[in-house]
C-alpha cells in the first residue's frame, strides 16, 4: 500500500507498525469511526459513560426506562451498572471479530470496577470476575492502588484480562506487571490456559503532566514550560524500556491525551494507545509523520529540569521512586480517584433524573 493509500496517520501507524490504538469511549458511533482507521480496542470508565450519555441520551433513554420497568426494585446504582454493562457488551460485539482473529490479543473493550472499591481487593476481584463473564473479549479496569495490586494478581489468577488504570508512574507499572506475572504463574501451575489472556497496564501520561503543573503553581516553581508537556512521555518511555528488558507479558497502554507527543513519541512501540474521539480526529487530520520514535530519548535537559525541581517527577520516573504503600497518596492518583468518583455520582444522577420524573 503506497503512502497515499493510507487513510490517515493513525491508519498508517496501525497498518505499518506494532503500535495499536483503541477508541477511548464506549460510544458505538465513535468506535465505528475508529475501527475504520485501524482501531483494535475500546475502553470506558464512569466519566466516559456519563459523557456518552450527555451526548447520546436520545439513544439510551428508552432503554433506561425499560430497565427501570424490568428491575422494579433496583436502585439507581443498579440501573447505572446494568446500563454500563450493556454498553460494554455492545462494544464487545463490534470488536469480537478482531478478538477471534488475534486469539485474544486484540479486540477487547474495557469496563471499570466501582471506583468506591479502590481500598478493597476482594470487592474489586469479585466484580472483575463478574465483568469477565459478560463477554469473551471483556477487559477489566481497576485502579492501581495498594489494594488494586492485590486485585490484579487475584483477577488474573481467575482468568480475567486486567487493565490497570489510575496509573501514572514507573513504580506503579512495574508493580502491576509483577502482580500479573504472579497471577499467570499460579494459573499455569494448575494447568489452566493463559494463551488468550491479554493484560495491559495504562499509564495516564497526560495526567502526570497535569499533576506537575498543579505542583508548579502550588509551589511557585519555574521551569521551561515545555518540560511540563514531557513528564508523562518520559515516564512511559522509561517503563517501556524496563518492560522489554524484563520480558513482562503485560502490555503498556498510553492514555490521557494533552498533546501530540503522547501519541507520536510512542510510534513503533509494542504498545497500545487509548485515544479519545476528538484526539483521534485531530491526529487523523494532522501532518505528523509516522516514524519510529519510541527509542528516541526525551531531551536530557528536560529530564534534568524535571528531576531537579519536582520530587513527584522522581517518584514517577524512577523504578524505585515509590513503594506500593505510597501509591494511594500520590497526588495524581488522589485527583483522578476524586474525578472518577464525581463522574460516577454524575452518572447516577442522570439515571435518577429518568427514574424520578416530576410531571
Amino acid at each position: 500500500m503506497s503512502e497515499k493509500q493510507y487513510k490517515s496517520p493513525l491508519h498508517e501507524m496501525a497498518s505499518t507498525t506494532p503500535t495499536d490504538f483503541w477508541n477511548d469511549s464506549c460510544s458505538i458511533s465513535e468506535l465505528q469511526y475508529a475501527l475504520e482507521y485501524g482501531a483494535v480496542g475500546a475502553t470506558t470508565n464512569p466519566v466516559i459513560v456519563g459523557e456518552v450519555l450527555k451526548k447520546e441520551m436520545h439513544l439510551y433513554k428508552d432503554r433506561i426506562k425499560e430497565l427501570i420497568q424490568e428491575m422494579p426494585t433496583a436502585t439507581e446504582d443498579d440501573i447505572a451498572w446494568k446500563l454500563n454493562e450493556e454498553m460494554a457488551v455492545a462494544g464487545a460485539k463490534l470488536l469480537y471479530p478482531i478478538y477471534e482473529q488475534t486469539k485474544g490479543q486484540k479486540g477487547r473493550i474495557s469496563i471499570q470496577t466501582n471506583t468506591k472499591y479502590y481500598r478493597n481487593a476482594e470487592l474489586m476481584t469479585k466484580q472483575a470476575v463478574h465483568f469477565g463473564n459478560l463477554a469473551p473479549n471483556i477487559q477489566v479496569k481497576m485502579p492501581t492502588t495498594k489494594a488494586g495490586i492485590q486485585a490484579f494478581e487475584e483477577a488474573t489468577y481467575h482468568g480475567v484480562s486486567i487493565n490497570a488504570t489510575v496509573c501514572f508512574t514507573v513504580p506503579q507499572a512495574l508493580a502491576v506487571a509483577e502482580a500479573v506475572e504472579r497471577g499467570l504463574k499460579r494459573r499455569e501451575q494448575e494447568g489452566k490456559d493463559t494463551s488468550w489472556m491479554h493484560p495491559v497496564c495504562t499509564i495516564m501520561v497526560g495526567r502526570l503532566d497535569d499533576w506537575l503543573k498543579v505542583v508548579a503553581d502550588r509551589d511557585g516553581i519555574i521551569v521551561d514550560p515545555e518540560c511540563l508537556e514531557w513528564a508523562g512521555v518520559a515516564a512511559m518511555k522509561n517503563a517501556y524500556r524496563i518492560y522489554k528488558e524484563r520480558g513482562y507479558r503485560t502490555q503498556l497502554l498510553a492514555a490521557a491525551y494533552r498533546n501530540h507527543h503522547q501519541w507520536s513519541e510512542f510510534i513503533g512501540a509494542d504498545m497500545s494507545l487509548t485515544i479519545p474521539h476528538k484526539w483521534i480526529k485531530r491526529f487523523n487530520h494532522s501532518d505528523i509523520t509516522v516514524e519510529n520514535r519510541i527509542d528516541k530519548p526525551v531531551d536530557p535537559k528536560i529530564i534534568e529540569q524535571l528531576t531537579k525541581h519536582f520530587p513527584d517527577f522522581n517518584k514517577a520516573y524512577q523504578p524505585d521512586g515509590m513503594t506500593v504503600e505510597e501509591f494511594d497518596t500520590y497526588g495524581a492518583l488522589s485527583r483522578t480517584l476524586l474525578q472518577f468518583l464525581a463522574g460516577y455520582d454524575e452518572l447516577v444522577r442522570m439515571i435518577r433524573d429518568v427514574m424520578i420524573t416530576v410531571k
